[in-house]
């Protein structure tokens, strides 16, 4: 890792810390580039805006994408101050960055409060025995709507 990419994700880091000690949300920070140039860098909102959907990784790629005009990140590069948690790592496939550093792993997180070794454990266990179970009722409505997708000339693939 170059002088560069340490400072980028130092300033993730930053945003850890500025994000906990405004009582935002947790001590989650994320940085993303584009060309060596900072387009976002935020940290988790969780708290302030009553999401939980608003971990750091999740703001900063809405934010960097509504920037950018795309849905996706391409030649982005994501610094996260700690390893990216599964909703977390969902969202930065979906939107296909260059690359991902972090510096704190998930353990640490865990030490901390942060435990999600829960969700990656229930990917694993059949639905009903989730600790929230999942019902799958197979609607062919539901389905045709996939249809009508791919007879759409129209479509934007991603």
């Amino acid at each position: 890792m170059n002088s560069q990419q340490q400072a980028f994700l130092r300033l993730a880091i930053e945003e850890a810390r500025k994000g906990m000690n405004e009582g935002q949300g947790g001590p989650f920070g994320c940085v993303i580039v584009k060309d060596g140039k900072v387009l976002v860098a935020t940290h988790n909102k969780v708290l302030s805006t009553n999401d939980p959907t608003a971990h750091a990784e999740v703001v900063a790629i809405r934010e960097a994408c509504s920037l950018l005009k795309d849905f996706q990140l391409t030649g982005c590069e994501i610094y996260a101050s700690c390893e990216p948690c599964p909703m977390c790592m969902g969202a930065i496939y979906w939107a296909r960055p260059a690359v991902v550093y972090y510096a704190a792993s998930r353990q640490d997180a865990a030490a901390a409060g942060f435990d999600d070794s829960m969700i990656y454990e229930e990917l694993n266990v059949s639905f009903l025995d989730r600790v929230i179970p999942f019902h799958f009722h197979p609607a062919s409505e539901a389905t045709s709507v996939f249809t009508e997708w791919i007879d759409r000339e129209t479509r934007t693939p991603y």
